[in-house]
């Protein structure tokens, strides 16, 4: 062969491999946008969107305890906190679900299942532990005062409160009263059991020391006139008071207090209602 075929092979095999370089390179560079167009696709398909519970850059990531859903939270009592719906609730209404403002009278019953959390008192006396701390100031404002008040009776069960019934519809039975109006009588001092305020353990009977009778001579006490002027400045209220039997279904006891939080007891005091009619407003 030639010197010139030989040459001319060679260029030929030169031009044969600098094809298949070029083409080597378009398809990997093909390749490599390919990839980067598909990575592109995939991370815009994963791209946290409002919503999606994945931060996003640049923006501050709520949680639910941060927007108001923190979990409810316990009272002292054990009894799960009340829900307070800002929305619904009416300025000036009283809200009849509140455990405070429970209404138990001849004509309304203890709610059925109810449970109460007691705390004890130094006298063996127990109330409802969710208003111990104003009765507790309560009590020692009125001392403070040179005054000497005793709590003789708080909550009840069920078998004293039919106790108490039976003792005091006895009683009227062996005066000459029949069974009906034994029982009718009783009603209008002890409440029938299941409808004793003294039950829900929101209810104390608060004597002068001096005087630890239970009738109307109470309101002569000088502890007497400073719980009717001061209690509702604790949450309480006189629970039974003069000229309301009718609506109260109770005689007028100038020692029984009932516990009904301080906004509703002061309103209960200046607009000189009972219980009943504030909850009807």
């Amino acid at each position: 062969m030639s010197g010139h075929g030989r040459a001319r092979r060679g260029r030929a095999r030169k031009r044969r491999g600098n094809i298949r370089q070029a083409g080597l390179k378009i398809f990997l560079t093909a390749i490599i946008v390919a990839g980067g167009l598909l990575a592109g696709a995939i991370g815009a398909s994963r791209a946290p969107g409002p919503g999606s519970g994945e931060a996003q850059p640049g923006k501050s990531f709520q949680g639910e305890a941060d927007v108001g859903q923190a979990p409810l939270g316990e009272e002292k009592t054990g009894e799960p906190a009340a829900v307070k719906d800002s929305s619904s609730a009416q300025a000036g209404q009283p809200q009849k679900e509140d455990w405070r403002l429970i209404l138990v009278n001849p004509w309304n019953a203890i709610p059925e299942g109810y449970g109460v959390d007691l705390a004890q008192l130094k006298n063996g006396q127990a109330v409802d532990e969710r208003c111990y701390p104003d009765l507790q100031e309560m009590m020692d404002d009125c001392r403070d005062q040179g005054l000497s008040p005793l709590i003789c009776s708080s909550y009840r069960s069920q078998q004293k409160q039919e106790a108490l019934f039976e003792n005091r519809r006895n009683s009227l039975l062996a005066q000459g009263y029949s069974q009906e109006e034994a029982r009718a009588e009783a009603g209008k001092a002890v409440a029938l059991p299941g409808t004793s305020e003294h039950q829900l353990g929101l209810a104390v009977d608060i004597v002068d020391l001096s005087n630890q009778n239970l009738d109307e001579s109470q309101e002569d006490t000088a502890v007497q006139g400073w719980l009717m002027e001061n209690s509702w400045k604790y949450g309480f209220i006189l629970r039974y008071p003069n000229g309301k039997s009718a609506l109260t279904g109770i005689i007028y006891e100038p020692w029984h207090y009932r516990y009904v939080g301080r906004e509703a007891a002061q309103e209960i005091y200046e607009r000189g209602v009972c219980l009943e009619e504030y909850l009807q407003a």
